[in-house]
């Protein structure tokens, strides 16, 4: 993987004209979804150079993080992603004051980069000089990018120290060592540009020798099932069931464990962890009208439409009796439930269900517009 990382790299060292092939791309997925068709081109890119900083790649990096700001603003999902954070750091590091423009952009290019991209970026190049730069600046979003930077006494939310702590921070974050980085980042590296197999193995060298605790069997659980090994995402979830404490979270592993069971084709494992899950609701306090009791009627059908012969009925007669007392089922898990109906051949609740479903769809458009 970073083999062909640092070869991508070279080449875009070699000709500033090939920077275009890493630009942010509108595109479909396999999914149907947008996504940005040169996201891993440009990931590869990013992580060579995390590994390899040189002064001259300056133009290059904001090329870099100017695609990831875009990306962004554009993405339907919005998000703050490891590769803009990275973008971030390596021009951060450059410590040009002038950057502070490109860090605002990438600062406001959504929700969540404005609430989880650092202050502390637009602030790289030194807090006294870059409130001056931005006080001095003719720029459009000068009063706006003022009111972010400074308190309400007119004082930098950010100090020199603070700053100091902050790039060593980053430094460890992102460390200029591939021999120093954490196990879990090339899991989600391999993950992003299809290596599965690399990513099973950077798994499971993290894994080996760490104790069972909550935490590591958490994390488990979530890199297995996300990499489809579900029948041991399951088993890091059930082993996981002796760290539960409360009703409300005991409620929630049985249900999260009923899925991975599910995915993994156990049925009848997925039958018994959502009776647990129902038995564990019953200490949880109007547990039907919040939402972690929408979701275990939505696991119900999803099983219900699943399973095959008599457990599929059993199944379904359980998600549309409990169906009843769960007021505000959303408009996924009405949709669910009509095809659970249909599977199993029960024309009546599909009909019923699919009328409540055309009936949530419609508000939902009558509010959007």
């Amino acid at each position: 993987m970073m083999e062909s990382a640092r070869r991508e790299l070279e080449r875009m060292r070699g000709s500033s004209g090939a920077w275009q092939e890493l630009r942010y791309e509108r595109a479909t997925d396999a999914d149907g979804d947008d996504c940005d068709g040169n996201a891993v081109r440009r990931a590869k890119v990013l992580w060579a150079l995390q590994y390899d900083r040189r002064p001259d790649d300056l133009p290059l990096v904001r090329w870099l993080a100017e695609q990831e700001a875009l990306c962004r603003g554009e993405a339907p999902f919005q998000g703050l992603s490891e590769e803009v954070e990275l973008a971030g750091f390596l021009l951060a590091e450059y410590r040009q004051v002038d950057d502070v423009w490109l860090h605002w952009e990438i600062k406001r290019a959504n929700f969540d980069t404005w609430c989880g991209y650092d202050l502390e970026h637009l602030f790289a190049a030194g807090v006294q000089v870059t409130t001056a730069f931005v006080r001095d600046s003719g720029h459009t979003d000068r009063d706006a990018a003022l009111e972010c930077l400074l308190d309400e006494e007119g004082r930098p939310w950010v100090s020199e120290e603070g700053l100091a702590k902050w790039s060593q921070r980053k430094r460890s974050r992102f460390p200029a060592d591939p021999a120093s980085e954490d196990p879990l980042t090339w899991v989600e590296r391999a993950r992003l540009t299809g290596d599965r197999e690399l990513a099973r193995r950077e798994l499971d060298r993290w894994a080996a020798g760490r104790g069972r605790d909550k935490d590591t069997l958490s994390l488990l659980r979530h890199y297995l099932a996300d990499l489809g090994a579900f029948a041991e995402a399951a088993r890091a979830q059930r082993e996981n069931l002796a760290f539960i404490g409360d009703v409300r979270d005991s409620a929630s592993a049985w249900q999260t464990l009923a899925g991975l069971e599910r995915q993994a084709g156990d049925h009848h494992a997925a039958w018994d962890a959502l009776r647990e899950c129902r038995r564990a609701l019953d200490g949880v306090s109007r547990w039907s009208e919040v939402g972690l009791g929408r979701m275990y009627v939505e696991e119900l059908f999803l099983l219900a439409g699943s399973a095959e012969g008599e457990l599929a009925g059993e199944v379904f007669a359980e998600a549309d009796r409990q169906a009843r007392d769960v007021p505000r089922l959303p408009l996924v898990v009405l949709q669910t439930a009509a095809e659970a109906a249909v599977k199993i051949g029960d024309q009546t609740r599909a009909g019923h269900y699919q009328k409540l479903r055309d009936a949530e769809r419609q508000r939902i458009d009558t509010e959007m517009g």
